[in-house]
């Protein structure tokens, strides 16, 4: 900046600024020693390469007199964006001048003594860019803001056909269920009326055989037999009219069957098209910067928590959909940025920065962490993360060491047993064993089934406790003793996989009303997280614990279809038909920003319910869930995740 004493500079040498930037500053004496004021606030007016134009509010008329004396020299600390650290500077004081209508107001002329000529040429690209650009960048807002506005459009119309596909599907399974019931009525109705028509055909052959008996006989007289013929008669009508009755029926099943024929395959299309766009809700979910999945969004407590249970699931999910960059990212996560307590992990973490949310270790999330990277590695033969799912099962086997009875405790710093943490275990090692070859791990599976036979199943009444010496009842372990022991190795050691499934449908299957996002109530039976009868609450559905159940009739449904018992078979093959079309009642199009309206599942039929094992479900009428998701995804495509596929 050239200095003249006026304002008046020459225009080409300097830029002028469409906003300003702070400047701290202050007078020294022209000795460079002495500082004659404290820090002031500036902002500067025009920037040029040898100086600048400062504007200052509330300068004191002292300092102002000073520096119009060119008396002081000014140190300056320029703020710039985009450059890091404010610029040091000196400066002499080229010319003031004070603001006409304004107190205290004066514009200030610098020009540099001192500056760093690279941080300079940095902050004169900056002011020149930002000048030539300025009308662009309002062009490239003004697209922005078009794109936005299009992507909103785009968004409406998708959330708008996201929901109208689940609502489809709600009527559909409502409109079937209806039918259903009416065929049902309808044989009902032709069951009573066959009944009818053989007590009259009874009727008609008892009266005609007194008839030829009384032919017979010329005791009888010519009334008796008058009686008998008019007799007939009337029965024979009253047959004839409930034959046409029957046919009527007949008839009307036949069009209520062909309407329910035409439903089901519109019901097939639209589960196919629903559950499909489940898993393009938990695709969406993943969190890019962390690679995390919220477990239950709505629940504004824990809205941000990732628990690893719930990311063991949805990595499997991504797995089994060969999205291995998906499942990939949420590994990298656990492998390389978790923090973790000796060689296991926190219970959950905050999706957006990874930090642990709750500092609780359990054994049982931790062994589904290394059940998802197991079945990753088997999908994929990727063995990059071998090393690491070695240490997790070395953190599990040191907590089994320190039971004589090889079973597994709930965790480092707790002394109770869960059988659905050591179900969970039988299961993990069975699969390492198969993939690594170590007898170690078979040795370690040995023992766990060992533990649970002695522990989960002691009682003559109930086929599996929910712990050592617990005796309440938990669906979960019920349906995973099934998938993770299987049916024929629960034979083999005294567990009946019949008797298990029974005793889990008379004491947990309830039938709810769940009212939907949109008002309408519906009846839904499922399965309750215990045994309903000892809750006040009354019965709760729970989505997990129901696709669940539903995966374990899969799995005997294909257990005795290797057996060629197909009676056993088809019963199975029914229950988990009529339980996924009952939990497909229950799938909700997401009501958040983030889910486009895309189909998931409430954790469970109501919020906020006590599941009776310590722990509530969430809040939120609608909050969606994680597992209860993945876990019917599981269900529908007849996933396992507690085998490796063969």
């Amino acid at each position: 900046m050239k200095p003249t004493g006026h304002p008046g500079l020459e225009r080409r040498k300097y830029v002028h600024l469409d906003s300003v930037f702070p400047v701290e500053f202050r007078l020294i004496a022209p000795d460079g020693v002495r500082f004659l004021s404290g820090w002031l606030q500036g902002f500067t007016n025009n920037i040029g390469k040898g100086g600048m134009c400062l504007a200052v509010n509330n300068l004191k008329p002292e300092l102002a007199k000073i520096l119009k004396s060119h008396q002081a020299m000014l140190t300056l600390n320029i703020e710039m964006p985009l450059l890091g650290n404010p610029i040091p500077a000196k400066a002499r004081v080229s010319w003031v001048r004070e603001v006409s209508g304004e107190i205290n107001k004066y514009l200030i002329g610098v020009s540099y003594k001192e500056i760093n000529p690279r941080q300079n040429n940095r902050m004169m690209h900056y002011a020149r860019a930002k000048k030539l650009f300025a009308p662009a960048a309002l062009n490239i807002i003004l697209i922005l803001c078009l794109v936005l506005a299009l992507n909103i459009f785009i968004n409406i119309k998708l959330i708008k056909g996201n929901k109208a596909l689940v609502d489809q599907l709600v009527k559909i399974l409502q409109d079937s269920t209806a039918a259903k019931q009416q065929i049902k009525e309808i044989s009902r109705d032709r069951e009573n009326l066959q009944l009818k028509i053989q007590a009259l055909q009874l009727r008609i052959q008892a009266a005609e055989d007194e008839k030829d008996k009384s032919q017979k006989e010329e005791a009888k007289t010519t009334k008796r037999m008058e009686e008998l013929n008019s007799q007939i008669d009337k029965l024979t009508q009253e047959k004839t009219y409930l034959q046409d009755q029957l046919i009527a029926l007949q008839n009307k099943e036949n069009t209520v069957t062909e309407q329910l024929l035409r439903l089901d395959q519109r019901k097939t299309t639209l589960t196919q098209a629903n559950f499909d766009k489940m898993y393009q809700w938990l695709a969406a979910h993943q969190n890019s910067r962390t690679g995390l999945a919220m477990s239950f969004e709505g629940d504004t407590v824990i809205a941000d928590w990732a628990f690893i249970y719930d990311q063991a699931l949805v990595a499997q999910a991504y797995t089994n959909f060969s999205d291995f960059e998906r499942a990939k990212k949420i590994l990298n996560f656990f492998e390389k940025k978790a923090k973790r307590k000796d060689k296991l992990f926190f219970n959950a973490y905050h999706v957006n920065d990874g930090s642990p949310a709750e500092y609780a270790v359990y054994s049982g999330p931790n062994i589904w962490l290394g059940i998802a990277i197991v079945q990753y590695t088997k999908k994929t033969q990727d063995k990059s993360y071998i090393p690491w799912v070695l240490e997790i099962a070395q953190g599990i086997m040191d907590l089994q060491i320190k039971d004589s009875e090889g079973g597994i405790r709930g965790g480092p710093e707790v002394t109770w047993y869960s059988t659905e943490h050591n179900l969970d275990a039988y299961a993990f090692f069975n699969m390492l064993y198969k993939i690594t070859d170590k007898a170690q791990y078979l040795e370690a599976a040995n023992k766990v089934l060992n533990w649970l036979v002695k522990h989960a199943s002691d009682k003559v009444d109930l086929p599996i406790e929910r712990g050592k010496g617990d005796s309440t009842i938990a669906t979960n372990t019920y349906a995973w003793s099934v998938a993770a022991i299987g049916p024929g190795k629960l034979e083999e050691i005294g567990m009946s996989p019949d008797r298990i499934l029974e005793s889990a449908e008379q004491n947990c299957a309830v039938e709810v009303s769940f009212n939907r996002p949109e008002g309408q109530e519906v009846k839904v039976k499922g399965f309750d997280f215990a045994s309903q009868m000892h809750a006040d609450r009354g019965g709760v559905v729970s989505s997990e614990w129901t696709a669940q159940m539903i995966l374990a009739f899969k799995i005997m449904a294909d257990f005795y279809h290797q057996k060629d018992m197909m009676a056993k078979t088809r019963a199975y093959e029914k229950k988990a038909d009529e339980y996924l079309t009952e939990l497909s009642n229950m799938i909700i199009s997401n009501p958040y920003p983030s889910g486009q309206g895309e189909g998931c599942l409430p954790y469970a039929s109501c919020d906020f319910a006590d599941t009776g094992h310590g722990w509530m479900t969430p809040k939120g009428k609608y909050t969606v869930s994680l597992s209860g998701t993945a876990y019917t995804l599981f269900a529908y495509y007849n996933y396992n995740p507690l085998a490796l596929k063969e």
